[in-house]
């Protein structure tokens, strides 16, 4: 079982490994066009969630971990990367609303939600 505060840890970790991998994600960089700030945008995006987070008890339940990660993702998101960033975690929130911890058909379910 996934709680919230793992939840939450685990998107702080993605926002600390996206950001020291920007520069790679920026050279795979070729949609929608060849600008070479992918990695940039989706670095400054989920960073953009972090300090909401880190303000989240360890007790908080995976929705509003989730809920809360999606709303500074769509505020904050950069250039289209992040916005479609943004839109996938939207689908993924939609999925675990309402469930104080997450198992692996829910996530799966979550997954495939963010993916459609």
């Amino acid at each position: 079982m996934i709680n919230g505060g793992l939840l939450r840890d685990a998107v702080i970790s993605a926002a600390h490994s996206i950001s020291n991998k920007k520069k790679s994600v920026d050279e795979l960089n070729v949609f929608p066009v060849p600008d070479g700030d992918t990695g940039t945008n989706m670095s400054m995006t989920i960073t953009n969630s972090v300090a909401e987070l880190e303000n989240l008890s360890d007790d908080a339940d995976c929705s509003v971990v989730a809920s809360t990660t999606a709303s500074a993702l769509l505020r904050g998101a950069r250039g289209n990367s992040g916005v479609i960033m943004s839109q996938i975690f939207r689908g993924f929130v939609k999925e675990i609303k309402g469930n104080d911890t997450l198992d692996v058909t829910i996530i799966g379910n979550a997954v495939q939600h963010a993916a459609e």
